[in-house]
């Protein structure tokens, strides 16, 4: 639980006084430290408790939960009457308009012609309502939000639509709480691409703004960047890197860099953006801010034992995001990640050399 109630102009006052000897001037980067794995058996990791943000409301896939009331629909043949429109056949007979279009390869606007036969695939589908996330439709079904990625076909800004049927893979059969909470794990990838709360038709995302004492409620979908930044991404932190990007010594793959940085250290934005996500969904991260850059980039920054801004925030490269901590670790360090769409990628060809 992430903590409330921080006086932030403390924390201000306290980072910018840090400022002058812990920040990243443009075009440099921290120096590299030896390659390790290995905790520090002496360290010992900040309790989630201890992070703290300002006040914000419970991400949306907490505030608004979902019924898993999926219909099921066999797979038929249906005519095309006089009248008929794409999205009033789905809803005559359960399936996604976005199914069927697919099904029988409409393309946009998906003109339909009377006397037309369509093939209407079967399959469990979820009525998205109002607020409603991904990452709770997932959770809801106990299927990974990433397969319903794939037998929806969704794509960027992967903002759902009030009224939209989505496709939940699997067999169906009824599951447990238990069941269901074994079969969801939340990751950065689940954040960045279901997250968003559904928004009605013919809405538009909220705009981003350069103040933190906005806070938006829970439901409401924030507008990402319209475009890629321009130029270089930049250090977030001056420190050594104990852990680098791709496999690492236990077998496993790490989807970032890990930096080693004093607690408290000021954690700056790698480019301009807006703020996707502000909390500690990830036990194994910590308090978390995600940033999105336009043009499918994405950057993370975990481990922080103090979180500055608010989602919807716009920030600037080089802003102060957070402070450094040991949330979810037991060393003070920063976890930081750069994705290209889904992909994680290494961030170091992608910052400035080192002097």
């Amino acid at each position: 639980m992430i903590g409330m109630g921080v006086d932030c102009r403390g924390v201000a006052a306290l980072a910018l006084i840090s400022l002058s000897s812990a920040c990243v001037p443009a075009g440099s980067g921290p120096p590299l430290g030896r390659y390790s794995h290995d905790p520090d058996p002496t360290a010992v990791p900040r309790r989630e408790a201890e992070v703290v943000a300002l006040p914000a409301p419970p991400p949306a896939w907490e505030a608004r939960p979902v019924t898993s009331d999926a219909r099921t629909v066999a797979a038929s043949t249906y005519v095309v009457q006089p009248g008929d429109t794409l999205r009033g056949i789905a809803n005559r007979t359960g399936a996604g308009s976005e199914a069927i279009a697919r099904a029988n390869g409409l393309e946009r606007p998906f003109v339909i012609r009377a006397g037309q036969r369509l093939t209407i695939p079967g399959g469990r589908y979820h009525l998205v309502r109002a607020g409603e996330t991904g990452i709770a439709i997932a959770r809801a079904y106990g299927v990974a939000w990433d397969q319903i990625i794939a037998a929806n076909e969704l794509t960027d800004p992967y903002i759902l639509r009030v009224g939209q049927r989505v496709l939940i893979p699997g067999a169906e059969r009824p599951r447990t709480r238990e069941e269901r909470a074994a079969a969801f794990r939340i990751d950065i990838d689940d954040i960045v691409t279901g997250g968003q709360p559904a928004i009605p038709e013919r809405a538009r995302p909220a705009r981003a703004t350069a103040s933190s004492a906005r806070v938006l409620p829970a439901t409401t979908p924030v507008a990402p960047p319209a475009t890629a930044p321009s130029g270089r991404f930049q250090w977030p932190v001056r420190g050594s890197i104990v852990r680098r990007f791709g496999p690492v010594a236990s077998g496993e793959r790490s989807d970032g860099l890990k930096i080693a940085v004093p607690l408290d250290t000021p954690v700056l934005a790698a480019a301009d953006g807006t703020v996707a996500y502000v909390g500690g969904d990830i036990p194994s991260l910590g308090g978390l801010v995600i940033l999105q850059h336009g043009g499918g980039w994405t950057t993370v920054y975990g481990h922080a034992g103090q979180l500055l801004v608010q989602r919807g925030q716009s920030v600037k490269r080089g802003q102060m995001i957070a402070l450094s901590g040991d949330s979810g670790t037991n060393r003070a360090q920063l976890h930081f990640e750069m994705r290209q769409g889904r992909t994680p990628v290494d961030p170091i060809p992608r910052l400035p050399a080192r002097p």
